[in-house]
């Protein structure tokens, strides 16, 4: 069982190796650069993406050497029972295009469980961070506020991308974002999951969801949201079992305090379960 003060050390480390490589990004961003793709054109990578997890690596293991790092760029290194995942630019694409929403994120889980996180906004200077004692902004006491009646409220979300189109058919993927789109006040796409997911904690937007994710993409985000007050409500898209962490699963709803989403859930909840049910007849 992880202690109080080997969660606040670990969020302490989070912080410091989320900030980093602050002025190098900061430097790439809105430069002239190379752009790489990784499994489609949708996928891109950039060398600020790979230089600024191999110094975060670096400065985890050297300063908790128990640990594993799981990066999304290099993979998994180290031994111990200390789990870090990293995400050097979630929202590369946004990065590579000078659109300023992007993040760096850090996540710790031991046994399974996060204990700590932090995500960094090097363009706003905002860095979230969460411990077993609490979430923060800046330092100050995070506390996630959201619109009770979703047809007031914001959503912020990735869907759909191609991937979508190409497992549910492009018929029921408009199908389901019209109706979001038709339901919620506000629509926003503006990608970086973590960052997303931070800003539903701290109250700018009422809810996120996801259906594209990795472990290193919400690891942090999850801790900071579920600590200031909102709720994270995972899915399993055909891709994981029922009963895995909440950060392993690809999906998720994240709803700030107070919101009351029936026509979200409902969505979310038909996609995952559709996607669970194809799953199921390959196998069979």
């Amino acid at each position: 069982m992880t202690s109080i003060e080997e969660s606040k050390r670990l969020r302490t480390v989070a912080e410091q190796a989320a900030q980093l490589m602050r002025e190098p990004l900061l430097a790439g961003f809105r430069s002239n650069m190379d752009v790489d793709y990784k499994v489609d054109l949708h996928d891109v990578v950039t060398r600020h993406d790979k230089e600024a997890e191999v110094a975060i690596r670096a400065f985890i293991l050297d300063a908790v050497p128990d640990s594993i790092v799981v990066g999304e760029e290099a993979g998994e290194s180290g031994v111990g029972r200390v789990r870090w995942y990293v995400d050097p630019i979630d929202g590369t694409s946004n990065f590579a295009r000078g659109f300023a929403f992007w993040c760096v994120s850090v996540g710790v889980a031991i046994d399974g469980a996060v204990v700590a996180g932090a995500v960094y906004d090097p363009v706003a200077g905002n860095l979230f961070a969460a411990d077993l004692t609490g979430a923060w902004l800046n330092g100050e006491l995070l506390r996630s506020r959201a619109i009770a009646d979703e047809r007031q409220a914001t959503l912020i979300t990735g869907y759909p991308v191609a991937r979508d189109f190409r497992r549910d058919g492009h018929e029921q993927t408009l199908a389901n974002f019209g109706e979001l789109v038709e339901t919620f006040s506000t629509l926003r796409r503006p990608g970086s999951g973590a960052l997303s997911l931070c800003h539903v904690a701290a109250g700018w937007v009422d809810a996120s969801a996801g259906f594209g994710s990795n472990p290193w993409d919400v690891a942090a985000a999850v801790l900071i949201l579920t600590q200031a007050g909102g709720s994270y409500h995972p899915l399993t898209l055909g891709k994981v079992d029922a009963g895995v962490p909440d950060f392993m699963c690809p999906g998720y709803v994240a709803l700030g305090e107070g919101a009351d989403y029936p026509t979200l859930m409902r969505v979310a909840r038909r996609i995952s379960d559709e996607r669970d049910a194809a799953r199921a007849r390959d196998a069979a």
